[in-house]
């Protein structure tokens, strides 16, 4: 659970930090091809990674509206939102691929763990 909240705020933070920075978010597309870049994706994967994505894109972004200014309320409710569609994202990744996607949760959760308690 601990892992999972954890997981939730680095990809919240991410965003907001990049939002601040005015960097755009990726959109499920783009998310996609560098996934495929990196972890040598097929085109079925891909096929079958595209909606995950947007679907993904589409919670978040609702969630987003509808917490308005409550960030805490967010990061809750987004822990298992992402622990949800990480699941879908393995589901589709053969065990290399997913081990080196988990590496790639869990390098982005040390980061975040790290700049929070930098602040």
């Amino acid at each position: 659970m601990k892992k999972l909240l954890l997981v939730a705020l680095l990809a919240t933070g991410v965003s907001a930090a990049s939002h601040a920075q005015g960097f755009q978010r990726q959109t499920p597309e783009e998310q996609v091809a560098a996934l495929k870049t990196q972890l040598s994706l097929t085109d079925a994967q891909v096929a079958k990674l595209t909606p995950i994505y947007a679907a993904q894109a589409k919670s978040r972004d609702s969630l987003r509206t509808a917490s308005g200014d409550d960030m805490q309320g967010m990061f809750a409710k987004m822990a298992p939102i992402t622990a949800v569609y990480n699941a879908k994202i393995k589901a589709v990744l053969d065990p290399t691929q997913a081990a080196a996607f988990q590496k790639q949760i869990d390098a982005r959760a040390e980061m975040m763990k790290q700049r929070m308690q930098g602040n």
